[in-house]
């Protein structure tokens, strides 16, 4: 199928439409006819749309054959420049394709309502069922916190409600809740049910208060494979700003708590899924 435009796209269609029939992706009417140049209309609300149209997938001018040798490039987690080398693509191409499937992740989490929510920012890139917003201005006080918390061989990042940057600089000074700085990564000891609070900064932020311990936190010295795992990957990403980081922490969870599965299928199809309504 990497050599296969037809073969590629009647993968991805049949993910699109498993059952064989199209519906709407607007309205969910299952009466939808034919017109020209693929193109299909709702026989009820008249919206005119194409087979991936409302869909994760269509964010991004990619052939059928680019995607899955998109998806094969991030399952291997190649950087965007080895991509774009290998797939002969922009780097701009690449990047907009891989927010595409990062979103696509997150919209399949248990928690996706809440993390595509205003309170990560990730509300602010999606217009309707496309990619096209920009991300908001973060300050300490709109800085969303989240929370490790492990389960047996599971883990879950959890966005804390009503935490944010400034509540976890205000615990630290007032409190004595140990803060570790790597780059605008900022993470605390164990607190309550969680193995460590954390979020991503900016340059607007007091990391200078930030006191030195000679003990290291909960999440560095109890052995959990987890935060090893996560905290390469994060830096291997480089520059990740405050706005997109939920989509990275939402990316490790998936990757950590699959890493015994092979994950190419799941997220072509993850891909092809319609994008929820937000409102």
């Amino acid at each position: 199928m990497l050599r296969d435009e037809a073969r590629a796209r009647s993968y991805l269609l049949d993910l699109a439409w498993p059952t064989g029939d199209p519906f709407c992706p607007r309205c969910g009417h299952r009466k939808v006819y034919d017109l020209s140049g693929e193109r299909l209309r709702c026989a009820d609300c008249k919206y005119t749309f194409h087979p991936f149209s409302g869909r994760w997938i269509n964010n991004g001018a990619l052939t059928a054959v680019e995607w899955l040798g998109l998806v094969t490039l991030f399952v291997e987690e190649c950087s965007v420049h080895q991509m774009k080398e290998r797939l002969g693509l922009s780097y701009n191409t690449v990047y907009k394709a891989l927010t595409a499937i990062r979103f696509a992740i997150v919209a399949h989490a248990i928690d996706a309502r809440q993390v595509l929510g205003r309170a990560t920012g990730l509300d602010s890139y999606i217009k309707g069922n496309r990619l096209t917003g920009g991300p908001r201005d973060m300050r300490m006080d709109t800085i969303p916190v989240y929370g490790i918390l492990r389960r047996d061989a599971m883990v879950f990042i959890d966005l804390v409600p009503g935490f944010q940057a400034e509540t976890l600089f205000h615990f630290h000074m007032n409190f004595h809740l140990k803060l570790i700085r790597t780059g605008n990564l900022v993470y605390t000891d164990r607190y309550k049910e969680y193995d460590a609070l954390l979020f991503c900064g900016n340059d607007s932020l007091p990391y200078e208060v930030i006191r030195r311990y000679d003990e290291p936190p909960h999440i560095d010295a109890c052995g959990d494979d987890f935060w090893p795992f996560a905290l390469e990957r994060i830096r291997r990403f480089r520059g990740i700003s405050c706005q997109r980081f939920p989509l990275y922490l939402k990316e490790l969870e998936f990757r950590f708590n699959n890493r015994e599965q092979p994950i190419a299928a799941v997220l072509a199809a993850y891909l092809c899924a319609l994008v929820p309504a937000l409102d």
